[in-house]
């Protein structure tokens, strides 16, 4: 009997990709999102579409109802619905935080609430949480974005713990750099909330510095982090983390390396020479 995988944010990006990976893999995929017409391309390798709002308590509901009505289990659920909130913290409305922590924290963890009972039921089951290198590490104007990614990995490694006894797996993923939607939201958002105030200086080198980024060699495609997912969830005794794309390794052991002051200034470094290289 196929095993059933519901992933989140599959319209685009790692989703989209993670949900191919899983079809050729022989998995039956749920792919949810909330741009149900640019899935069409997942249904017709096989994928089943849910129209899935990570925000809406109702839709989640609905979601995973319908899976289990028509596949009578969920296997695995990988959570990657997920967007960046950029701006400084004095400058970003509360009411765009919570946003950000309803979308990047919320909406999983109610995930995972709503699969668990049937996980628990089977004593099986692999919850897959998309987290990002930026859940060890911080950058300016990332505040409500890294404070989410780090909340990923707490309530990750606290809920791996709770969930052993009953035989379900609980994975983290830390992508690094990758060519998606993301990089040019996050850069949107903080022009429009600091690029104009008392922090617009540092704001448009740190949008320069992502943008330069996206350009250059660094990011991956989104499938390289998408066949990181498929082994994770494919693997017998899968690892607790997986760092993966774009730099995310040698990204990692620098921060491990280095002590706070000088990773920041190694971060102010990389900023001016995004904004030398810009004029």
């Amino acid at each position: 009997m196929a095993k059933t995988v519901l992933i989140t944010g599959a319209s685009s990006g790692i989703g989209e990709e993670t949900a191919k990976g899983l079809l050729a893999a022989g998995y039956t995929v749920y792919a949810g999102a909330r741009r149900v017409d640019r899935m069409q391309p997942l249904a017709g390798a096989g994928a089943r579409l849910l129209a899935l709002d990570v925000t809406d308590d109702t839709s989640m509901t609905t979601a995973v109802e319908t899976v289990l009505q028509e596949a009578g289990h969920i296997d695995v659920l990988v959570n990657n619905a997920g967007y960046g909130s950029y701006g400084a913290l004095e400058e970003v409305p509360l009411d765009e935080g919570r946003r950000q922590f309803d979308v990047n924290i919320f909406g999983l963890a109610r995930l995972i609430q709503l699969v668990l009972p049937t996980m628990r039921a089977q004593r099986s089951g692999r919850i897959v949480n998309v987290s990002s290198i930026g859940g060890k590490l911080g950058e300016p104007f990332g505040c409500w974005y890294h404070a989410t990614k780090f909340a990923v990995e707490g309530l990750s490694d606290s809920l791996r713990m709770e969930l052993h006894p009953f035989g379900i797996d609980v994975v983290i993923i830390e992508p690094g750099a990758i060519l998606t939607e993301w990089n040019s939201i996050a850069r949107d958002g903080l022009m429009k909330y600091s690029g104009d105030g008392a922090y617009r200086e540092g704001a448009r080198a740190h949008a320069q510095m992502m943008a330069s980024a996206d350009r250059g060699s660094l990011p991956s495609p989104p499938s390289v982090v998408a066949r990181t997912i498929v082994q994770a969830v494919q693997a017998r005794k899968p690892k607790t983390r997986y760092a993966t794309g774009g730099g995310a390794k040698p990204i990692l052991f620098l921060r491990s390396v280095l002590s706070d002051r000088a990773f920041d200034a190694t971060m102010r470094l990389f900023e001016r020479q995004a904004a030398k290289s810009a004029t």
